[in-house]
């Protein structure tokens, strides 16, 4: 049983998307007439060094994921089961009909622009070597507050959210206690965290504009862990923007409904690397308990 899985912010890179742009020109010009701009000089050359900032890297991926999808479809190809890490949720129930193209990129852009405009001195850290209960405890006994975890990936690799002081001083007790990687991700705010809660409101304002279309495929929501609900999909969205990504969840709940292919739906291998890992921290943790 196939799974689609479609990545989400941090994996836009110059060159994106190369080589798809030309086949599917009725896509783009739909991209650009909502965007205002040109999708393809952005993800190609990116002339104005605007791909690192938020309220154009959101776009730009859904965008190219979009892309890579139209490829799969005309090689016949189709899923069981789609997911998608944080962003990539939302290329994730485009692809499974939850509404068009359009609809989905504008919901995306404006997601993007407040995010960009919700930053505040805040940001996120990736985590790597720790399980969480273990972070917690360092960040309790440092007396280090306002993080919290956004994205829950593998046991042992998570991203913390929050004040950009309090991330600086978490680096070096983290460290201390066995992280084997901490680093400071290029985004402008503390994503899936209660710091970003003040754009909900706004949010849901969008979301209220677009006829969302019963799903032709189950997807998992990043909210959840489980199969998004009938009837529910605006309230997830909206709840995701504050909650942390529970991606380890989705891809065992996955597994555990016969999951056997786990394929990337994008550019990049973001997330076949998380699978790869999640995989190997399994095996490893059953030796200990075994050996």
């Amino acid at each position: 049983m196939t799974v689609w899985m479609f990545p989400g912010q941090g994996t836009q890179a110059v060159g994106m998307g190369k080589g798809l742009f030309l086949r599917y020109p009725l896509l783009i010009e739909e991209a650009d007439d909502v965007l205002g701009y040109s999708c393809k000089a952005l993800c190609l050359d990116d002339p104005d060094g605007k791909l690192h900032r938020t309220r154009y890297a959101q776009p730009a991926i859904y965008v190219c994921n979009a892309l890579h999808l139209a490829e799969r479809r005309e090689n016949g190809e189709a899923p069981r089961w789609c997911a998608g890490h944080s962003l990539g949720e939302y290329s994730a129930l485009y692809a499974a009909g939850a509404f068009g193209f359009a609809d989905g990129l504008r919901l995306v852009q404006r997601r993007g622009e407040l995010f960009e405009d919700c930053g505040g001195g805040t940001g996120m850290a990736a985590v790597v070597g720790l399980t969480q209960a273990r972070i917690r405890a360092v960040l309790r006994d440092q007396g280090i507050d306002g993080l919290h975890f956004a994205n829950l990936n593998t046991p042992l690799q998570s991203v913390i959210a929050g004040p950009l002081d309090a991330l600086d001083a978490a680096r070096v007790p983290l460290e201390a206690a066995g992280c084997a990687l901490f680093r400071r991700l290029a985004v402008s705010g503390a994503f899936h965290s209660p710091h970003v809660a003040s754009t909900k409101q706004a949010f849901a304002q969008a979301l209220d504009r677009v006829a969302f279309e019963p799903l032709a495929v189950p997807v998992v929501s990043n909210v959840t862990a489980r199969p998004v609900e009938a009837g529910r999909l605006a309230d997830y969205l909206c709840e995701q923007i504050d909650h942390p990504v529970r991606w380890a969840e989705t891809l065992r709940y996955l597994q555990r409904q016969g999951a056997t292919r786990f394929e990337e739906v994008g550019y990049g291998n973001v997330l076949s690397g998380l699978y790869r890992a999640l995989q190997r921290e399994s095996v490893e943790a059953c030796e200990r308990i075994n050996g």
